[in-house]
């Protein structure tokens, strides 16, 4: 649940880099949001992996 929380922390952080590149066309907030977003995917991948390995560890249980 750890790795959960902190994909929802890190999407509130990029929350005003996003309103700042789409309301307002900041092209540099469009950059950090572009970062962002890559950390979310690779922790949603984790998270995914994560999952998985525990779903699987109850089957052989």
């Amino acid at each position: 649940m750890e790795k959960f929380n902190q994909l929802k922390e890190l999407l509130a952080s990029i929350e005003a880099d996003a309103d700042k590149f789409y309301n307002k066309g900041s092209k540099v907030a469009g950059t950090r949001l572009r970062g962002g977003m890559q950390e979310i995917k690779a922790l949603a991948q984790e998270i995914r992996n994560q999952v998985t390995e525990i779903k699987n560890s109850d089957k052989e249980a």
